[in-house]
């Protein structure tokens, strides 16, 4: 399950995040999983939320929004929406082969608390 050390890595960089900048408590962790990232968002938030105990993000609100995976058609010229690597065009189902986004995992936004 990669979930789980996709899980520990955001855990670790919020940690990392907290040191620095010296914050104590998050209210809300704000993640955007692609959906062409390879992620089962279930999974990775199943881990999270049992993995964050004793961290700054113990009580944390977790949001996770899921974009949809975006290609660019040669033959209709534009960016289209899919829903896996190997999708056609929705519009003229021509074969896409530059993806273009929904492949990423990242952190949007913490909310946090300095007390």
């Amino acid at each position: 399950m990669h979930e789980l050390s996709l899980a520990r890595a955001v855990v670790e960089m919020v940690q990392a995040a907290a040191r620095r900048d010296r914050f104590h408590r998050v209210a809300r962790l704000h993640l955007e999983v692609g959906a062409l990232a390879g992620v089962e968002v279930d999974a990775l938030r199943f881990a999270l939320e049992a993995i964050v105990p004793g961290t700054c993000l113990a009580q944390a609100q977790i949001d996770i929004d899921t974009p949809a995976g975006t290609a660019w058609c040669a033959r209709c010229t534009q960016a289209v929406p899919i829903s896996g690597y190997l999708d056609p065009c929705p519009i003229c189902a021509a074969p896409v082969v530059r993806h273009a986004g929904g492949d990423q995992l990242r952190v949007i936004d913490l909310l946090v608390h300095d007390d």
